[in-house]
């Protein structure tokens, strides 16, 4: 027993080793990432990120990874801004501005760091991403320090040429760092009620020893002293009466040693062998591999295999994870009139699955009733043709022909075009770059969707060409001018866009003079601010914004006022004021000027943006929707981009009530106050779970929208549980303005306090806690670095992946391993037991029925294969029929083929078997002539004849379980009973010193002997027949999903009888408030609901 067990933990420490050594490299390739830092005498070498130090100087270019938390020092620019994407760290898509302190600004040059030196005191390390405070003492001054000074660590400089900055946290001092949590040891589910069953074999081994022990004992203190024959009263060791408590401690230890084959000590060995190979189909999987990026899935564990069968709710991460971080200009409402004939991904995917889901008696129920469906017709139609286009310039979607190419001058409303133009090229803060290849401009912007605009901008003939410090130039090309005409834009004022505003205005002076406030923001605070002559178009564009929104398009409304040079300059002084004063209330006096200016505004439109989701998106959404699937939201972008991308997804819905918890501004509020704020969120969502109790309406659904200060509060002990049983109430839950940690938290929250599986997927630096913290981390392998997939457990190129990821592999996966372990302890039960009966029917003997080598091959040899091929390769259905019918992916969530009512079935088989198999055996053989000479069988013809039963019983049982046979399956499970014979002769053919009672002994005894085949045949069929009966009733009267399906495709249903097939289909769905399905389910219902007016 001791050679077994150090084989099957020294292959697991082996795998276990295997598997952290390539963990080890990942983590090397980044610590060994190259910054250039300051050596001395203005002087800069590539030093290791490992080896950067506190007080290091640090030179970093474009496009670069800030090696650690970084002082910015200076930049490329004068006034030593620069620009960074925190997308890693946060998932916000918009640029970051960070400006230099006014004294460093000199700093500026390799050689000037020669004699560069001061002081920085600061905080302490902490996970903070969003505060800093500290001060700087240099050249015999003292200057405070806040966040935009300082450079976090993973986040990318963009848009500036190179800037210095000075080493304050590195390493896992960092912020990001401090973010993350170390990394747990994970096992799955099933792997932890495996050892609950070893617990309860061992016991049972226990047991039955000391059963076997009492016996031994009782029989020979009560019946051994008339044995004269075993000579009882000679002083032997082993069997000295007057000794009887080492008499049972002797026997005690034979029996648990006899008895040990009760623990499958193969079962080990064989579930690793069986997750290796399983998870080399999962790395191969030709339908997860991304062509664009030459990616293959990879399972970076293999300890989680079934795990991914078992998936209860997924916690994904927003940008780069959905997204791909592109904006694309698709729709726009100009003076009222709507302009763009594309459709919206969202749009397209929703036409093609509602005209699958409408039936021919719809269409002609609608037809007869006089119920226009040529939306629909339409909607599809446009599908077909768009399905597989894909935009030719980056950034624009739009196709047109009023207004593309200069005819948008016979428009009615040229006019209030033209300004809908110029403020697309104008109002923004983004820089343009010659691009050699084709002669045009890119443009580097703080946000994907101002780079939208300039594109669009652009192909409508108004290009953004050249900005200066207080110019903007346009090349205006109109069908009147063959070449275009430059117009320079003085830009006078710069009001920025924040979270708070959601609005930014630019004040530009034209060629003519005039004073122009552009503006654009989202619809509401623009609307607001409308003048009373201002609100020609609000009406239709008011409509348009709402059809763009159900669209799942990202929106702005565009508007403009002219100023007169008196109001003008009178605000300016205002302005400056605000701008130069220096105090806590600086922003809101900033704001309150701003207002001043930013009212009377005249609607010009309103622009929409698809930001383009990953491909497969809303599809593999929809898919896991219906598979039964939660699926949460935790992103650190803000409200408005976060509930976009929720239309988008269809997450969120049109007529889907929305519950929004928010806290009180807890930033002006004492400590004393902050039970208030406490005590208000609590109010709301008891107000919120009322709500939804009370609700009447069956299809009514509920989203459920928290911000990261909510979180703050909401995580807390007192408040956990009521928030997570508001958040499981609801049909989609995000969580927005999340920090990291507040990610991981939230993960912790639901798998903890559910006990269900969990399952988290990002692709940044920021969703490692929450990777790290479920049950199963996602990694995807994108552009920003590969932070989360050196922290998951599995890596895929495309969210899309994880649909087949779960689905298919987590499905087939969790059914063979349980239907794997659930055989092993049959097998064994079966077995073992018989040990015990034959050892009880000779009085507690500790005698052996079986040949000590046919015992050793029985796990490792004769059994392990079969088994093993099970957890291969066996599959209830194909990959196509998993997709297809995505509700049989709730038997691995509810456990149906590993809960205790199963797995004591399987244990109860096993019994019935070794007790079918004993019996039947000892009342044929006993005392009944074996050989043609009348001779009765010796204990090796009847152990051999048990042993052939128990071959031929477990490997029926294995044949009988099986429903997907392969060439490979035959050969291990026949192969398995031919090898046992094989085994037998050859072993027979042995001299005695090796074979001993088994010489000779299938070829002189036992195959002349025709009881000896009939006892096979008869014990084979006594103990499947429970087996096959039982699942013959099953299937009859009570089948489960597999069993319809697999008996509709074996009659070919799905070709034949097609209308039966696609009822099946609409039938294998969860029912889900989400995903595009619900969309057109509700469609369909508005449909029938009008014909029955």
């Amino acid at each position: 027993m001791v050679a077994p067990l150090a084989f099957v933990v020294g292959l697991s420490i082996v795998k276990e080793a295997v598997e952290d050594w390539r963990r080890f490299i990942q983590d090397m390739k980044v610590n060994m990432r190259k910054a250039l830092v300051h050596k001395g005498d203005g002087v800069f070498i590539p030093k290791p990120w490992m080896k950067l130090q506190v007080g290091d100087v640090v030179k970093v270019e474009k496009d670069k990874f800030f090696p650690a938390d970084l002082l910015l020092v200076s930049s490329s620019y004068e006034d030593g801004i620069c620009y960074v994407e925190t997308m890693n760290l946060d998932g916000e898509t918009n640029l970051k501005v960070k400006r230099a302190l006014e004294a460093t600004l000199p700093v500026d040059d390799d050689t000037t760091f020669k004699d560069f030196a001061g002081k920085i005191s600061c905080e302490g390390p902490n996970p903070s991403l969003y505060t800093f405070a500290g001060k700087f003492e240099y050249d015999h001054q003292v200057y405070p320090l806040d966040p935009s000074q300082i450079l976090l660590r993973d986040s990318k400089l963009r848009n500036t040429a190179y800037v210095y900055g000075v080493v304050i946290f590195s390493g896992h001092d960092s912020k990001v760092m401090q973010n993350g949590t170390r990394p747990p040891s994970k096992r799955s589910m099933v792997e932890k009620r495996t050892d609950k069953i070893i617990y309860i074999c061992f016991s049972l081994l226990l047991l039955i020893s000391l059963l076997s022990t009492y016996g031994f004992v009782l029989k020979a203190l009560l019946q051994m002293p008339r044995w004269w024959y075993m000579q009882p009263h000679a002083k032997l060791n082993l069997f000295d009466l007057n000794k009887p408590f080492w008499l049972g401690v002797s026997h005690w230890v034979t029996a648990f040693m006899l008895y040990g084959f009760l623990i499958p000590s193969s079962l080990y060995v064989s579930i690793e062998v069986v997750k290796f190979l399983q998870v080399i189909f999962i790395n191969k999987d030709i339908h997860m591999y991304d062509e664009e990026t030459s990616t293959h899935a990879q399972a970076r564990t293999s300890n989680l295999n079934e795990e991914l069968g078992q998936i209860d709710t997924i916690l994904c991460d927003k940008t780069g994870t959905l997204t791909c971080n592109q904006m694309d200009f698709l729709k726009c409402s100009i003076a009222g009139v709507a302009y763009g004939t594309r459709s919206s991904e969202v749009e397209l995917v929703v036409a093609r699955h509602m005209v699958l889901n409408l039936d021919g008696e719809d269409f002609e129920l609608c037809h007869k009733s006089g119920v226009d469906v040529s939306e629909i017709e339409q909607e599809t139609e446009t599908c077909k043709e768009e399905k597989y286009q894909k935009p030719l310039i980056k950034g624009f979607s739009f196709e047109d022909s009023r207004i593309m190419d200069g005819n948008w001058l016979k428009e009615p409303n040229k006019n209030v075009i033209l300004l809908f133009f110029r403020i697309l090229a104008v109002c923004h803060t983004a820089f343009p770059q010659a691009n050699e290849e084709t002669g045009g401009f890119s443009y580097e912007a703080e946000s994907p969707d101002e780079g939208a605009f300039l594109v669009a901008a652009r192909q409508f003939g108004f290009e953004f060409c050249e900005r200066t410090q207080s110019n903007v130039f346009v090349n205006e090309r109109t069908r009147r001018f063959k070449k275009p005409i430059q117009r320079k834009y003085k830009i006078l004022n710069l009001l920025d866009f924040t979270s708070k505003r959601k609005r930014m205005s630019v004040i530009v002076q034209d060629n003519t003079g005039q004073l122009l406030l552009f503006c654009k923001g989202a619809d509401s605070i623009i609307f607001d601010r409308l003048s009373k002559d201002g609100r020609m178009y609000k009406e239709a564009t008011t409509k348009h914004l709402k059809e763009y929104g159900e669209a799942g398009l990202r929106t702005l409304a565009l508007a403009y006022r002219k100023l007169e040079e008196t109001e003008y300059l009178a605000w300016n002084n205002e302005f400056i004021k605000a701008k130069t004063s220096i105090g806590g209330d600086r922003e809101a006096v900033l704001e309150r000027v701003s207002n001043l200016i930013e009212k009377n505004l005249i609607l010009v439109g309103a622009t929409a943006v698809e930001d383009k989701l990953q491909k497969g998106v809303p599809q593999c959404i929809d898919k896991l929707a219906q598979a039964g699937l939660k699926i949460w939201v935790l992103t650190g972008d803000k409200l408005e981009t976060t509930i976009s991308i929720g239309f988008s997804c269809s997450l969120i819905q049109q007529g889907m009530k929305q519950i929004c918890i928010t806290s009180l501004n807890t930033d002006t509020l004492e400590q004393d106050f902050e039970k208030d704020a406490k005590d208000n969120i609590m109010m709301q969502i008891t107000n919120a779970s009322h709500m939804i109790k009370l609700e009447k309406d069956p299809h009514a659904s509920f989203a459920l929208i928290v911000d990261g200060k909510t979180l703050k509060y909401a995580l807390e002990d007192d408040l956990k549980h009521d928030f997570l049983n508001l958040a499981i109430d609801c049909a989609s839950v995000i969580c927005y303005r999340v920090s990291p940690q507040q990610k991981a938290l939230v993960t912790k929250l639901v798998k903890q306090e559910t006990g269900k599986i969990t399952l988290a997927i990002g692709d940044g630096a920021n969703d490692v806690g929450m990777i790290q913290e479920a049950n199963i981390g996602v990694g995807i392998s994108g552009v920003e670095g590969m932070q989360a997939v050196m922290a998951s457990d599995f890596a895929i190129a495309q969210f899309r992946f994880l649909e087949r990821l779960l689905v298919v592999h987590g499905h087939w996966c969790y059914k063979r391993i349980a239907n794997m372990i659930c055989y092993f302890f049959y097998k064994n039960i079966a077995f073992g037991l018989t040990l015990f009966y034959f050892e009880a029917f000779t009085g507690f003997s500790g005698q052996k029925v079986y040949d000590d080598w046919s015992m050793m091959v029985f796990n490792f040899v004769l059994t392990s294969l079969p088994a093993i091929s099970l957890g291969v390769f066996e599959q209830d259905v194909s990959a196509d029929i998993c997709l297809q019918f995505p509700a049989l992916y709730q038997q691995g969530p509810k456990n149906l083929f590993f809960g205790w009512y199963r797995i004591l079935g399987w244990l109860g088989n096993g019994l019935y078997s070794s007790i079918m198999i004993f019996l039947i055996n000892i009342i044929i053989f006993y005392c009944q002539p074996f050989r043609s000479g009348g001779e009765t069988a010796d204990m090796s013809a009847l152990g051999t004849t048990m042993f052939t039963c128990i071959v031929w019983v477990v490997n029926c049982q294995l044949a009988f379980t099986v429903t997907y046979f392969s060439w490979i399956q035959h050969l291990f499970i026949w192969g398995s009973i031919a090898g046992w014979y094989i085994f037998l002769l050859v072993y027979g053919m042995m001299s005695p010193v090796y074979s001993t009672n088994a010489f000779q002994l299938l070829v002189e005894s036992l195959a002349p002997a025709p009881l000896y085949w009939l006892a096979t045949l008869l014990v084979t069929v006594v103990c499947n027949l429970p087996y096959v009966t039982h699942i013959s009733f099953q299937q009859r009267f009570h089948p489960m999903d597999h069993h319809i399906i697999q008996e509709k495709k074996y009659y070919e249903k799905d070709v034949k009888d097609s209308h039966t097939w696609i009822r099946e289909w609409s039938k294998a769905r969860q029912e889900t408030k989400i995903g595009f399905t619900t969309r057109v389910d509700a469609k369909i219902r508005q449909l029938r609901g009008r014909l029955t007016q």
